[in-house]
């Protein structure tokens, strides 16, 4: 290589890499812009909401003075806008305040129920993305035929069913009629004093303990309310799989491919899947962060102890600090994970590079 190319080729370089600072400085500043309206908007809904977190902690028979007393040392007879800076302070210093329900700091109860959430989360995206691409594959190269119909059904279907209405039912066949999974929890009484949680993720420290008993026992919980959850992040990425793909085999190198006598399959899987796999990442990953969201409904049907159920029993006994705390947690992740995604793309994306 002559030495102005070097010099063009280091001047690329040092273009390209100014670009991806500038766009990950800009994402991080939306990041932080979208944080503390999260945080605002979730306060003032918490505040909107006619519940009173001081008769929560009392209860409704506590003389009125108690209540007032407790008020006052909640700081809820500030101003509102007071009210959100304190509570905004103690966000940023990673205090949510105690639960009523469980008289412990908010943060120390989603430190011991959020990777249940994750390890659900995790296991549901694997089964969509290990089934959901090869059929969204499948139904661009079939286009039109009955295989693609059938996938495109598929998918209809894990839009249109209520995913707590398909639990129920999955628990009545495969847990009370066919026995091949088991119920509710995550995982069973007898081997609460034989496996000991490190991580959390309990089929994790499952293996690391070899413990394969409590690992077959906790595999049969999760089973279940995963691949419920993988069928629905399964709609979703088969969904866009093909709609990538479709554009893919329209393109001029698809037809020059063939043009050589490369094989189809070499021109499927090896040139066109590769080319879409680059959006394909961030639809996995926000697949990913919508099960960490919208898990709610299968931690309650499936009473699995994640932060989702934790939410929903904070929100029934009006443990609003949990709630708020909660969802604060679940709102910065999906955040998080949407922003990384869209820097990943430019990363894979040679053609965001010269922009």
């Amino acid at each position: 290589m002559t030495n102005p190319d070097i010099q063009m080729e280091t001047r690329r370089s040092g273009a390209w890499a100014s670009n991806f600072a500038w766009a990950a400085g800009r994402f991080i500043l939306i990041g932080i812009i979208t944080f503390l309206g999260l945080i605002a908007v979730t306060f003032f809904i918490g505040r909107v909401i006619p519940i009173d977190p001081a008769l929560a902690i009392v209860g409704d028979r506590a003389p009125a003075h108690v209540v007032e007393r407790v008020r006052e040392e909640l700081g809820l007879n500030l101003p509102l806008y007071e009210q959100f800076f304190i509570y905004l302070k103690g966000v940023l210093e990673g205090n949510f305040g105690n639960s009523v329900l469980t008289t412990n700091p908010v943060m120390q109860d989603i430190r011991r129920v959020f990777p249940a959430t994750m390890e659900l989360a995790t296991f549901g995206t694997l089964i969509g993305a290990v089934f959901g691409v090869p059929l969204g594959v499948l139904a661009a190269v079939k286009r039109g035929s009955i295989i693609d119909q059938i996938v495109r059904v598929i998918g209809l279907i894990g839009y249109s069913v209520p995913i707590f209405w398909l639990g129920m039912i999955c628990l009545v066949v495969f847990y009370a009629k066919l026995g091949w999974t088991s119920g509710p929890g995550r995982i069973d009484v007898v081997y609460e004093y034989t496996f000991t949680p490190i991580t959390g993720f309990y089929l994790l420290d499952a293996v690391l303990q070899q413990n394969w008993e409590a690992f077959r026992n906790i595999f049969s919980f999760i089973i279940l309310p995963a691949s419920l959850l993988g069928y629905f992040s399964l709609a979703y990425i088969s969904r866009m799989t093909r709609s990538f793909m479709l554009n893919e085999l329209e393109q001029e190198y698809i037809v020059a491919a063939r043009a050589k006598g490369l094989s189809e399959t070499r021109i499927i899987w090896g040139h066109a899947l590769r080319n879409a796999a680059v959006p394909l990442v961030t639809v996995i990953a926000l697949s990913y962060a919508g099960l960490l969201e919208g898990s709610v409904l299968t931690e309650t049907v499936f009473s699995w102890p994640g932060l989702g159920l934790y939410i929903t029993n904070s929100l029934q006994n009006a443990d609003m600090n949990a709630v708020l705390g909660g969802t604060i947690i679940i709102g910065t992740v999906f955040v998080a994970i949407n922003l990384l995604s869209d820097l990943l793309y430019r990363a894979l994306d040679p053609r965001t590079r010269a922009r």
